[in-house]
């Protein structure tokens, strides 16, 4: 049985990406008490590159998209077996180009070739479609 009720989300990326933005909040401080402006870039640079580690552990499956997961990959050792295809609600996945079964049937053909993303209007016409045409008169 799991040590915790719930899923808190603890995954190997949210221990390691805390674990590099701590040592570069640290950093940062010390520069601003230092009153160095080196270290003060070098702790912002070291939380770019927590972000960076971060988001690279989440698409290789060590990390969670939003919502809960199922109970059997509640321990933070185990890998997200829905990482490949992408999470639905996750901004992560989609900056990295990946694109679930949820969003494919969200996606309107405006005209031939090219497709606009998000939902679609009773109208037929997608949203971002219908407030771009209102928005020029």
């Amino acid at each position: 049985m799991s040590a915790h009720q719930y899923d808190h989300g603890h995954t190997v990326a949210g221990w390691v990406g805390t674990g590099i933005a701590s040592v570069g909040a640290v950093v940062a401080g010390a520069g601003v008490c230092f009153v160095s402006g080196v270290l003060i870039a070098g702790g912002l640079g070291i939380g770019v590159v927590a972000l960076l580690v971060t988001w690279a552990l989440h698409l290789a499956g060590w990390g969670k998209g939003p919502g809960i997961r199922p109970r059997e990959e509640w321990g933070w050792r185990v890998r997200d077996s829905g990482a490949r295809a992408g999470h639905d609600e996750c901004l992560g996945c989609r900056l990295a180009g990946r694109r679930t079964a949820a969003d494919s049937g969200r996606t309107a053909e405006v005209a031939v070739g090219v497709s606009v993303r998000g939902d679609v209007s009773p109208g037929g016409e997608p949203e971002a479609a219908a407030v771009g045409a209102d928005s020029g008169r």
